[in-house]
């Protein structure tokens, strides 16, 4: 298996449009990029690949890693940039599965496959594929099962991909909190690789209007504000899902510029084969 981390920012990326600020100024003069989520998950015994999220830059992810387009895909959630760079695959693919949750929003009163469907109905190239979570289906040869997590006011969904050949497994832990629940957790442990939201670090949580939650026993907060980890709380979480190797995702451009590039903070481009 192998895995392309094609996006590693949140909504705005690194560089973010129009700041100057010393982490954007870094990022720029050393030339790395944090573009808005998206992983490619190659099958090289079977010659297929997996998308996780539509990424808005997915055309410059795809041309920048020169992987191959998907062979199907599977959405988290809704938000843009999660979502948005599905309208890419207009006129590049003939079909596409994309695989997405069949559990109802009660902010949306519809499920992340219902609002995919009805989004992307001009593209008469997609089927969308109804998933039930903890349920595990089979996708271009990989056991992918997504779980719910912590990502208020809209639901949200991890995932673990697991080549049942091999033994080899990523977890993804999806936009959320920390207060992810055990049966989810059960899912996603014991992951070759695990890519972990984590926005920021900890000691930003001053400047959010909500604050810090989920405090280690040291009063470090495992959450910023109410739907995404910090830094602290992604490192904790890999430590009790037992994580081989850890990679920080969904990284904001708020790290200050002497954190912002240090381990296990991820930038666009990494891969790794499991």
């Amino acid at each position: 298996m192998r895995v392309t981390l094609l996006g590693t920012g949140d909504t705005t990326g690194t560089p973010t449009v129009g700041c100057d600020c010393e982490t954007c100024e870094l990022a720029r003069k050393r030339d790395l990029e944090r573009t808005r989520f998206s992983v490619h998950v190659e099958n090289e015994r079977v010659g297929t690949s997996l998308l996780v999220d539509f990424s808005p830059d997915f055309r410059r992810q795809f041309l920048r890693e020169e992987v191959p387009l998907p062979d199907a895909a599977v959405v988290t959630h809704i938000h843009f940039d999660h979502l948005d760079g599905l309208g890419n695959t207009f006129r590049l693919l003939d079909s596409l599965s994309v695989y997405a949750a069949d559990e109802t929003d009660p902010m949306t009163g519809e499920s992340v496959a219902e609002t995919v469907a009805s989004k992307y109905d001009y593209l008469g190239l997609l089927s969308v594929e109804p998933t039930t979570p903890f349920e595990p289906v089979r996708i271009c040869g990989l056991e992918v099962t997504l779980v719910p997590v912590e990502h208020p006011p809209q639901v949200c969904y991890g995932l673990a991909i697991e080549d049942p050949e091999t033994g080899a497994k990523l977890s993804i832990t999806g936009d959320t909190n920390y207060a992810i629940s055990e049966r989810s957790r059960e899912v996603l442990t014991d992951p070759d690789l695990l890519l972990a939201d984590a926005i920021v670090p900890a000691h930003l949580c001053e400047y959010h209007p909500a604050g810090g939650k989920h405090d280690d026993p040291d009063g470090v907060p495992r959450t910023f504000g109410g739907k995404h980890m910090t830094r602290e709380g992604a490192i904790a979480l890999a430590d009790e899902l037992n994580a081989d190797r850890t990679r920080l995702v969904h990284v904001a451009h708020y790290y200050p510029a002497d954190e912002a590039f240090e381990e296990p903070l991820a930038v666009d481009g990494e891969t790794y084969t499991i």
